[in-house]
């Protein structure tokens, strides 16, 4: 059973908790998560089973849409509402217009400083274990891209609903804080749902209830998409099907110039023996030969 399911996770659950549901539900042990997605937060959650585990690293450079909900008035050592208010200021005075106009401006590309409640690792301790210690490391900032932030409703100047398309990477928390400082006040993220990771999108997603069902009726493969359903952001490099062998044995694959053209050195590709997905690989350069480096081989 290979493939990728895309799982509605509900809020309050981790990614772990749902790959351990779901490993429990298939009964197979070959199931990972393709990106941790906050416990609080609901939305899409990619799973992969079986070979799929081998790609799901390649689903980090994926673009993220989130909706969320930035609330004005006060801050919190997490930039969300679960975390403890540190600053507050009651009095706003803002306006539609100055809502609208900074929300623009944050849009293209920013400069964003982690948050000390993420996953990053400072010394090979994560920021969160190091902020519930009390402790706060200089984190550089780091350039994210905002493709797409659109006000879907203003609730009286104070709470902001929203949706954003963004690169890897971003924190929709600290977004939501860095708008309200624009806005020359204090700002929290009060709601945040994932809408899209990919191609992978919210309204083709799964709930957990769902999953059960389909899993007990043993009709799990008809939800699964294929392997490199998840990989259509990388272009296509079709072989002839014998060198399926070759690739299966680890045999080096020299590319003529007609295969070649149209393609870049190191670029990622998908690669077919025919009609058939077998993996990832890159075009590299090697004593002035151009081969196919198989970097995961899914056979």
């Amino acid at each position: 059973m290979n493939g990728i399911i895309n799982v509605l996770k509900p809020s309050n659950m981790t990614s772990h908790d749902v790959v351990s549901f779901i490993r429990k539900k298939l009964n197979i042990k070959k199931v990972g998560h393709t990106g941790t997605l906050d416990p609080n937060a609901a939305g899409v959650l990619p799973i992969c089973v079986g070979k799929a585990t081998r790609v799901s690293q390649y689903f980090n450079d994926f673009n993220k849409s989130y909706r969320g909900e930035l609330t004005l008035g006060y801050s919190t050592d997490t930039q969300d509402k679960y975390g403890t208010i540190i600053e507050k200021n009651e009095d706003i005075f803002v306006d539609e217009d100055e809502i609208k106009n900074v929300f623009n401006k944050f849009t293209g590309k920013i400069n964003q400083i982690p948050p000390m409640y993420s996953a990053l690792k400072y010394k090979g301790k994560k920021l969160y274990e190091l902020a519930r210690e009390g402790k706060t490391i200089e984190r550089d900032s780091r350039e994210v891209t905002i493709y797409d932030l659109k006000i879907l409703k203003n609730y009286e100047n104070r709470r902001i609903l929203f949706d954003v398309k963004c690169s890897k990477g971003t924190y929709v928390r600290t977004l939501c804080e860095d708008i309200g400082r624009e806005l020359g006040t204090l700002g929290h993220m009060s709601f945040l749902m994932r809408t899209g990771v990919g191609n992978f999108s919210i309204e083709e997603a799964f709930t957990l209830e769902e999953i059960s069902e389909i899993a007990s009726k043993n009709e799990i493969e008809s939800i699964m998409k294929p392997l490199d359903s998840a990989l259509l952001q990388y272009q296509k490099i079709i072989l002839k099907e014998n060198l399926l062998s070759v690739v299966k044995n680890g045999g080096k694959i020299t590319l003529n110039n007609d295969i070649i053209e149209g393609y870049k050195l190191n670029e990622i590709l998908r690669v077919y023996a025919g009609e058939t997905f077998i993996g990832i690989g890159t075009i590299r350069e090697s004593d002035n030969c151009i081969l196919l480096k198989m970097e995961k081989v899914l056979l």
